[in-house]
């Protein structure tokens, strides 16, 4: 996830005096007389209140398809970007596998997608596929950043202002860390505090929270990182991490990872195609595992959601680019197609310099310096958004004045500024 700056805004007030000289007293010397009422000044009518800030509306658009509600079904496939209204100025994107999420710069956040696992926040447990509703935060309660990579499976994850965290959905591993695997239709407040970074998939989940990296929920290949294979409800730490140090967590189906301010990355979960990107294949890791490059990483995310499957790619400080892990169907974009346990070099197109990348279920995504999406990688259900459903080996170019990205499974989103 990227974080989000908290804004404050403070509110200023005038107060004004008036003297007022009771009757039968006298000036001081040094003042002027009082004046007779019939030439006192007019009192000027009070200005009118302002109107209130009428949000603007905005454009987002996605593709792909949703996954969740019903073992082996997907939902409102889209093979190109389609868009959506949502009422405000968007700050950050967010999805999950069944559903898609906004933060506006109100502090609000609104959600389409499945929601009969409650992962829509609305208090209810029925879809809306084509058009945001507001998720329902307690009274007073802003939303200061979300999760971009990304959001647990069929749970949604947000924090507000003061650094607490709320989770709301499915909740089937316990990755909201509350000690139970109960179905929550609207958020609720889960037992952390300054909350610096967070991110969930399948059904584990992880937060810095204090300077300490914890994680809940299944831990079916080691992807909790707390140094053994059993699950929790409740929060584990993480082995071998400095909370303090990292600036970035990031997950997927059965993998996490950590981005510390040196630019050291970490990796940590299923194995089995090179996902951790130390050379080894086959055998998980339950403690984090550093992945060595050659220079510091900039950004970095990560992508799968099932068995054979999962990938991480990654922007150094140099502005190289780098994958490792599965490629069955190109998602690593060096056109080999061959599981890569190194970290190995890819190029976006002639010409095209990426400044933001994203990857979901075996399909990978960037946003170049000129706002245009690039993907590669399969697109069966529609994930490239090129129009057709085949694997696209090369990168593709799906849309254009793009600024924000995220991509989960089998959806991707998109905010896009106004054509000039």
């Amino acid at each position: 996830m990227i974080k989000s700056p908290f804004v404050k805004a403070g509110l200023g007030a005038a107060v004004a005096a008036a003297l007022v000289l009771s009757a039968g007293c006298s000036a001081h010397h040094d003042q002027p007389p009082a004046a007779d009422a019939k030439h006192s000044a007019p009192v000027k009518p009070k200005r009118p209140p302002a109107p209130p800030i009428v949000e603007r509306p905005s454009t987002v658009m996605h593709w792909g398809s949703y996954f969740g509600a019903r073992k082996g079904k997907n939902y409102d496939l889209q093979d190109s970007p389609v868009a959506l209204t949502v009422p405000g100025a968007v700050a950050q994107v967010g999805t999950s596998n069944s559903t898609e999420y906004v933060l506006l710069t109100n502090g609000t956040v609104w959600a389409w997608g499945l929601g009969t696992h409650g992962e829509l926040g609305d208090g209810g447990k029925v879809n809306s596929l084509h058009q945001a509703v507001q998720v329902q935060f307690p009274a007073g309660v802003k939303i200061a950043f979300i999760p971009t990579d990304v959001m647990p499976y069929d749970t949604a994850l947000a924090v507000d202002t003061r650094g607490r965290v709320w989770g709301w959905g499915l909740n089937g591993g316990g990755e909201l860390c509350l000690g139970n695997t109960t179905t929550y239709t609207t958020p609720v407040q889960l037992p952390f505090s300054h909350v610096n970074t967070l991110a969930g998939a399948s059904n584990h989940a992880l937060y810095d929270s204090n300077g300490v990296v914890y994680a809940c929920g299944q831990n079916v290949e080691g992807d909790l990182g707390i140094g053994r294979m059993n699950g929790s409800t409740t929060p584990k730490r993480v082995v071998g991490l400095d909370g303090s140090s990292v600036t970035e967590l990031v997950a997927s189906f059965a993998n996490s990872g950590a981005l510390l301010s040196n630019g050291k990355y970490y990796d940590w979960g299923y194995n089995a195609d090179g996902q951790l990107g130390d050379g080894l294949t086959g055998a998980p890791s339950d403690v984090p595992v550093h992945v060595h490059l050659p220079h510091p990483v900039a950004q970095v995310a990560q992508g799968g959601s099932i068995w054979k499957n999962g990938q991480t790619i990654a922007m150094l400080s140099d502005g190289s680019l780098w994958g490792w892990g599965d490629d069955w169907a190109a998602q690593l974009g060096d056109g080999a197609r061959t599981a890569q346990p190194f970290p190995a070099r890819f190029f976006a197109p002639a010409g095209v310099t990426y400044q933001s990348l994203a990857t979901g279920s075996a399909t990978s995504y960037a946003i170049s310096t000129t706002g245009k999406v690039y993907a590669w990688g399969v697109g069966a259900l529609g994930q490239v958004g090129d129009g057709s459903t085949d694997v696209a080996e090369n990168a593709v170019m799906v849309a254009t004045h793009a600024k924000l990205i995220s991509a989960t499974a089998n959806n991707v989103l998109i905010t896009v500024s106004k054509k000039k």
